[in-house]
């Protein structure tokens, strides 16, 4: 018998306990103690029901992530869960923390589940690119009905306790201590001598005649590039259709292709990735870190006021300033009504939204920033207004305050050396809308102490972001490939391609838009300024004016003035081409003396990626990036890169850096760009044959 599962008798109860800390992932061993203690109890004459139950924190809560990737060895989950259903005692599940995938298949196996009030169930393997394989798709539509199936399944969200009971997932929901109210449930079932329930025998509900058919439309545009929640959909029709050793088969065979797929990989990539990057390379695991019980904000505009909301929605008081009263009426004014629309669609209650707001403290005084543990300033882009803010922060904070910059692209160095504790001087780059948006890029500087590095760090996901530690430079690492990426972009225009074409592309690779769509949404004028400071502080590496600039000028700032690269109807941010943007830039090709040609497809692709992938190589040469899963996570969470692409460094790499290779020192070659200049990395890597990631 397995050291990680027991056995013993309550009563007249046989209670099978997992025991596989942290979480009683479902391994080799549980595996083989669920099938030993199973047959034990089913000796056990004295047993008249099992229990079967998490020790610690929860039940099993899915598959042990430590075989991914290795030879499975037996006994297999769903020949687990094959024979838990055969038994001839009636088994009970006691679910508290969370049962998700194969932790619910578990469940499933049994004859009744009881929970906790605080369980939550789900089958989330979706997110992983895969679907349930241990008989999720088959009986779970079998128990609930194909259309909340459906919703589980093919969205991966878990449930609470009290909703899996509504739809008939949790027999019964106790409150208290859970062995105790699922042996009185079982001594009951007992008592009345209730059936055993075989999920697998039960006729499947199926609500509407073309409900598959309709699922698969209302999933379309948001699922686009995902392979998993399709081959989910056609999983549960086989539950409805097939019997039920035949929907196994089936689901065992989309559960193989998905396995072997290129999504899949991209997305399970991604997964151990984002838990990857809250460790940083060099950090010891035990530096201190400094309680941050309160926070405060400079600026109360858009990214001001989303990034107070990020500490309220944590518990955490947070103070916001700004210079003027009028200013900050506002700023407060439009936090309040982002928690009202949030109320309005069921996410929070209107409580809640009192709760929030009475931990945000609007103020005009920086003397009452004396007492916080963290400042961050939200102010534009310019280094003097950097300065004139971290020379008072510098006056009035404690001693221990950490001063953190959300700047995009300015030098943190030289905002720490603004203050007499550079050692305390940090960024915190937040991605806009900061509410929203799940990266913080953390810049450490040159004097940044590992104390407060591992604060941020931290705090990082006490405030629900994904954290990613980076090195100083323009625009650290999302910004500084991103801009590369934009300047081709207008320079592929420059030649003879037209915006909406250069767009169309990079949506169809998997953007949620292209980049000039981008630039609209964000605002023109955000890139407008960037350029600005770097045409005025280091005005030998900063971009030439181009067409975009003039746009600015013009007052066509994006969709705040529904004018930008594209034109927008108002109401709507469908970007319309615009034939006054076209006049603009036939003009300055007429007065640059381009000639302009056809540009395919093909070639916009190669030469808006792989410059991205050339500069991620320079960023991990320098050491701004410590791994490429950085640099994939910065992508994916801070700019929309598909998620079934597995990041910007991830794709190279199912290109092949040897064709990016060659295609980027064809393009040196042809323009003698020093943005072109293959990374020495990128060469050595292509040469040898090899990959970031192999």
């Amino acid at each position: 018998m397995s050291e990680v599962v027991s056995y013993r008798l309550e009563g007249d109860i046989g209670v099978i306990g997992v025991d596989y800390p942290p979480v009683n992932a479902l391994g080799q061993g549980v595996r083989e103690g669920l099938v030993n203690c199973l047959r034990q109890g089913l000796e056990d004459d004295q047993a008249k029901a099992l229990v079967v139950i998490g020790e610690g924190r929860t039940f099993p809560a899915g598959a042990d992530i430590r075989e991914f990737g290795k030879p499975p060895a037996g006994p297999a989950l769903p020949d687990v869960i094959s024979e838990y259903e055969s038994s001839d005692k009636l088994v009970i599940a006691a679910i508290h923390g969370t049962a998700l995938g194969g932790g619910l298949e578990v469940a499933l196996g049994c004859d009744y589940r009881v929970a906790l009030e605080s369980a939550k169930v789900g089958l989330p393997e979706v997110k992983l690119g895969l679907l349930p394989g241990a008989g999720g798709t088959q009986r779970l539509p079998r128990l609930i009905g194909a259309k909340a199936a459906l919703d589980m399944i093919v969205g991966g969200n878990p449930v609470k306790a009290k909703d899996a009971f509504k739809v008939g997932i949790v027999d019964e929901v106790v409150g208290g201590d859970l062995l105790e109210g699922a042996l009185a449930y079982a001594r009951k079932l007992v008592a009345e001598n209730a059936p055993l329930r075989k999920i697998r025998d039960l006729d499947v509900k199926k609500e509407e005649a073309d409900l598959f058919t309709n699922y698969e439309k209302s999933i379309a545009r948001k699922q686009r590039g995902f392979k998993a929640p399709f081959h989910c959909i056609k999983a549960v029709q086989a539950a409805v259709e097939l019997p039920f050793d035949e929907g196994m088969k089936r689901e065992r065979e989309l559960f193989a292709e998905l396995l072997v797929s290129p999504e899949s990989r991209a997305q399970r990539h991604v997964f151990f990735a984002e838990r990857e990057v809250a460790k940083v390379p060099g950090l010891p695991k035990d530096t201190a870190k400094r309680d941050v019980k309160s926070a405060a904000i400079i600026g109360a505009g858009t990214m001001g006021g989303g990034i107070a909301m990020n500490f309220a929605n944590a518990g955490i008081p947070v103070k916001i300033l700004e210079v003027k009263e009028d200013a900050l009426e506002r700023g407060i004014a439009v936090i309040r009504k982002n928690y009202e629309n949030t109320a309005k669609k069921g996410r929070i209650t209107q409580e809640q939204v009192e709760q929030r707001m009475a931990l945000i403290q609007p103020t005009l005084s920086y003397d009452d920033l004396s007492d916080v543990d963290l400042v961050i300033e939200a102010v534009f882009e310019n280094m003097d207004v950097k300065k004139a803010v971290f020379t008072e922060l510098d006056r009035v904070c404690k001693p221990g305050a950490i001063l953190a910059t959300n700047t995009s692209t300015l030098d943190v160095n030289r905002i720490a050396s603004f203050t007499k504790r550079p050692e305390d001087v940090v960024g915190m780059h937040f991605f806009s809308p900061a509410n929203v948006m799940k990266l913080l890029e953390n810049v450490r500087g040159e004097k940044t102490s590992d104390e407060v590095v591992a604060t941020v760090m931290d705090l990082s996901r006490r405030i629900g972001k994904v954290g990613v530690l980076v090195g100083v430079c323009h625009g650290f690492v999302g910004n500084r490939m991103l801009h590369k990426r934009q300047a081709e972009a207008v320079q592929l225009v420059n030649e003879g391609a037209n915006p909406a074409q250069v767009d169309k592309v990079l949506f169809d690779l998997g953007f949620p838009m292209g980049p000039f769509a981008m630039s609209d949404l964000a605002g023109m004028d955000v890139g407008y300024r960037i350029r600005e400071e770097l045409r005025k502080e280091d005005p030998d590496n900063a971009p030439p004016r181009n067409w975009t600039d003039d746009l600015v000028e013009q007052g066509r700032l994006g969709q705040k003035t529904q004018a930008g690269v594209f034109d927008y109807k108002e109401g709507d941010r469908t970007p319309v081409p615009s034939s006054e943007v076209d006049a603009l830039i036939a003009k300055f090709r007429e007065e640059n003396g381009i000639q302009s040609r056809d540009i395919s497809d093909q070639e916009i692709l190669e030469r808006c990626m792989y410059i991205m992938v050339n500069e991620g190589a320079k960023i991990l040469e320098e050491g701004i990036a410590a791994r490429p899963l950085d640099v994939d996570v910065i992508w994916i969470y801070g700019y929309g890169f598909p998620v079934y692409r597995g990041g910007v460094l991830f794709w190279a790499d199912s290109v092949g850096l040897k064709t990016i290779y060659d295609k980027v020192s064809q393009i040196h070659q042809e323009t003698g760009s020093d943005t072109w200049k293959p990374a020495a990395l990128l060469e050595k890597l292509a040469k040898e044959g090899k990959g970031f990631y192999s």
